[in-house]
């Protein structure tokens, strides 16, 4: 496989500093041997075994991050991008590996979360950080096991667990832009050997905001923008309130048999301008998000060697804009039934998936659905100093008919310190319902499709740690909206499935420890490209990446961070620049005392000027600070 990434002059710093102490790909200094992952073949594997690119945040790692979004957190981790119209509230798109944010398939306690309204993909901005415990990563194509979607990866959300004695928590935060935060909850297990647990969260996120467009548009569909505070604007302050609350609870019924339930509700109310409106006359614009993750399941272990679980799931995402009158909301319900065998060295697994989407929305009139019935079949071998995982999928949609997806992966221990890997893999992505039957839809769309390889080499021991990682992924009937009057009800354009993209790049990231400072970094070099065109895709770089340095003085953990993003284009024609940035973040904490921890951070530090997407500002130099109380 050639990689061929032009213009990384600038990114020379970082990747050469990663070479000497390389990222927190795991988002800590160095993985637990036998910590068990989920996500990359659906089935609990130690993290050493797996062939697949995988990181993984943890609680404590959410909580030192004082990040308010789940996006901001995942921008720092290898591979990950994101993008954001203003403030924390606003719509936000998280990109893999260059790829499209509905590219990756996403998962909250294994109910899927997506919307079937426009491109589709998951409203990370209605996503409650305070509800989420623990992420896994999964990057590269995964529809050999998940099935639609998951062209680029997947990312999996995880809320409390409860083990133990009762524990409960209070956390209350401030910031600037008026932010205040409020969570509390208790988890724990009860009942003969913690036979019943239980985890229990509330929180409440508020923020007068900023003004996230100093910058309007003259006329629609003119990019000019005008300076601030010259002609048509409106300066108020987008802020936004959030409020959330998730239970998650299991019985051990016998040695054998588990239930396990999963509920997550969040609300989410964030202010925003629309260009639609007299600009000689100043609208408060409200987007109001509900999300709602319901999941039923059971497990089973029959024998040493046999287990099965069964699963119910549920998701609702709801969007609505006041005053204008817009109203979005879908549905999505999965059935799952698999299967594992594990004897010796080996684990073979079977899975009948079934999942039903519907749309409302008022572009598309009638409500809208569809279903897909799904048969996978998975291999893993781990044995010696190789490591084997194949995988087969065939899905059934009722709009387009048949698809099958396959992967190969293959890992070689060539010393216990360093492991080499490789691997190849098919994927595809369904058309929403949005765009095969809303005024802008056509019905014979296809699917989109991708190939993908991609080969790792990574080097462990300790707390040190240096991996790189190449790939290619090639996407085909990529559905683009394009200009052809006539061939939908719309006479500005329809949608069309014929657009090729190229996802290409390398990934540097790895740890290290000196003198009792914790040393992290990851460099992407990476190449999005239209195939077409042959222009770099809109609002993603060719290099980005972060620096970490952490340390003890006395009780405080003291962090440093480093962010950089190069250059990026707003527009497909490649016509309107977002400049590169590097942003500089600090954080502090200590213990108060023996139940409180007080956690104090500035993101921003030099109040770098930036934007994420064009005409829509950033929040500057921030500061957070909270406290927590949870006994020992």
């Amino acid at each position: 496989m050639k990689i061929c990434i032009s213009n990384v002059r600038l990114a020379a710093l970082p990747l050469a500093l990663a070479a000497v102490f390389p990222s927190f790909s795991q988002m800590r200094p160095a993985p637990q041997l036998r910590e068990m992952v989920v996500t990359a073949t659906r089935a609990a594997q130690p993290l050493s075994d797996l062939v697949a690119d995988v990181s993984i945040v943890d609680r404590a790692m959410i909580e030192r991050s004082g990040a308010t979004g789940v996006a901001d957190l995942l921008a720092r981790l290898p591979g990950i991008e994101i993008n954001r119209n203003g403030g924390v509230g606003g719509t936000t798109s998280v990109f893999s590996r260059g790829g499209n944010s509905h590219h990756t398939a996403v998962y909250l306690d294994g109910v899927r979360l997506d919307t079937q309204s426009g491109s589709g993909g998951a409203a990370w901005e209605s996503i409650p950080l305070a509800q989420i415990d623990r992420i896994e990563v999964l990057r590269g194509p995964a529809a050999a096991v998940y099935g639609s979607d998951a062209i680029n990866g997947v990312i999996q959300l995880f809320t409390r667990k409860g083990q133990g004695p009762a524990t409960p928590y209070v956390g209350v935060a401030a910031g600037s832009h008026g932010l205040r935060k409020l969570d509390a909850g208790i988890s724990g297990s009860v009942g003969v050997d913690g036979a019943f647990d239980y985890s229990l969260g509330l929180a409440h996120e508020a923020s007068d905001g900023y003004d996230a467009q100093p910058q309007r548009l003259r006329i629609p569909g003119d990019f000019s923008t005008t300076p601030p505070g010259d002609g048509l604007r409106n300066p108020d302050k987008d802020g936004y309130r959030s409020t959330s609350a998730n239970a998650r609870l299991g019985y051990q019924v016998n040695r054998a048999h588990r239930l396990d339930a999963t509920l997550l509700a969040s609300d989410l109310k964030a202010h925003y301008d629309d260009f639609s409106h007299d600009p000689a006359v100043p609208v408060d614009d409200l987007a109001h998000t509900k999300l709602r993750a319901v999941g039923l399941n059971w497990s089973a272990q029959w024998s040493d060697s046999y287990s099965t679980r069964l699963s119910l799931t549920d998701s609702y995402n709801g969007y609505e804009t006041t005053p204008s009158s817009y109203l979005t909301t879908t549905t999505l319900r999965g059935y799952l039934f698999q299967n594992e065998l594990r004897f010796g060295p080996h684990l073979v697994t079977a899975a009948l998936e079934r999942r039903e989407d519907e749309l409302e929305n008022s572009d598309v009139g009638a409500t809208r659905t569809r279903t897909q019935n799904a048969v996978a079949l998975g291999y893993g071998l781990v044995q010696g100093s190789h490591t084997v995982q194949l995988n087969v999928r065939h899905d059934d949609d009722s709009g387009f008919g048949g698809k099958s997806t396959g992967s190969a992966a293959y890992g070689l221990a060539i010393t216990p310190k360093l492991r080499l890997t490789a691997s190849a893999g098919t994927a595809f992505r369904a058309p929403t319902l949005y765009q095969r039957f809303s005024e802008y839809g056509v019905s014979s769309l296809q699917p989109e499709t991708s190939r993908n390889l991609e080969a790792g080499l990574r080097f462990s021991e300790g707390a040190n740690s240096l991996g790189l990682v190449a790939y290619r992924n090639k996407v085909r009937n990529l559905i683009t909206f394009v200009d052809q009057p006539g061939a939908c009800l719309s006479p500005f354009g329809c949608y069309d499935s014929v657009a090729r993209a190229e996802y290409k790049g390398i990934t540097v990231s790895g740890s290290y420890a000196l003198s009792g400072v914790k040393l992290g970094a990851s460099a992407d070099f990476q190449n999005p490209t239209d195939k077409d065109t042959g222009k770099q895709l809109a609002r993603r770089s060719k290099r980005h990446g972060t620096l970490t340095a952490d340390t003890r003085v006395g009780s405080w953990l003291l962090g440093a961070e480093a962010q950089f993003s190069g250059r990026r284009f707003d527009n497909a024609a490649n016509t309107r620049t977002l400049s590169g940035y590097t942003l500089l973040n600090l954080s502090a904490s200590t213990p108060l005392s023996k139940d409180w921890t007080l956690l104090a951070r500035v993101d921003n530090l030099a109040d770098k000027q930036y934007e994420l997407a064009r005409t829509y500002a950033t929040a500057g130099r921030s500061f957070y600070a909270g406290v927590k109380w949870s006994p020992k």
